[in-house]
């Protein structure tokens, strides 16, 4: 077969699809809900340092190293 048969033999049996848009709605709305989920994590971690601030003031007071001046070069 040559590829021109090939191509007229493809475009005679084309199945009949109905709206394209209202089949494929359905991957829009799952991509919706899992952004609006991963939205709601990223929500879930706001504030997390102060809502434990007295743990890392525990910390700062066990550890004799002086934080202050450590990391990042903030002085």
């Amino acid at each position: 077969m040559t590829f021109a048969t090939i191509v007229a033999l493809a475009s005679t049996e084309v199945a009949e699809h109905g709206n394209v848009q209202a089949e494929t709605f359905i991957f829009g709305v799952i991509a919706f809900v899992v952004f609006l989920a991963l939205g709601a994590v990223t929500l879930s971690y706001r504030n997390v340092a102060n809502r434990h601030a007295h743990k890392a003031d525990a910390y700062a007071k066990a550890s004799p190293v002086d934080h202050s001046q450590a990391g990042h070069g903030h002085h």
